[in-house]
């Protein structure tokens, strides 16, 4: 399965409580895109690295937030060593990390936060089962 087929097909899906994420991608910790939907805002090195280190040192993103492209998230926590979560307005992001990569979603207003929580956390999972 190629890696663009894990963000068209388990990520930019049909949501429990309805809608579907606004943007997904697969970034490697080092910043190389793997995979990402239309429209999702290009992340660059400095900001993966950001993210690599806010696992570990939440206050690391807690302060100046969660980058993402053109777009900035208040951190509202996460799972210390797992994952990162954000918001903005209604909307808001979830960055899942694994063993050589990160998972993230965004979603805007009509999507549930918890919704895109288990979508990226469960995918993430599963890359991590696999060593990837």
């Amino acid at each position: 399965m190629s890696w663009q087929s894990y963000v068209d097909d388990h990520l930019m899906v049909d949501l429990p409580s309805g809608g579907k994420l606004t943007a997904a991608a697969i970034y490697g910790q080092d910043g190389g895109c793997w995979a990402q939907s239309a429209g999702f805002p290009a992340l660059d090195a400095d900001q993966a690295k950001i993210l690599v280190t806010g696992f570990s040192d939440p206050g690391a993103v807690a302060a100046s937030g969660i980058r993402i492209g053109d777009k900035k998230f208040i951190s509202i926590g996460g799972i210390p060593g797992e994952c990162l979560r954000g918001r903005k307005g209604a909307g808001g992001c979830t960055v899942k990390k694994t063993n050589t990569a990160m998972v993230i979603g965004i979603y805007d207003e009509g999507v549930q936060g918890g919704d895109c929580n288990v979508i990226v956390e469960n995918l993430g999972d599963y890359l991590i089962g696999q060593n990837i």
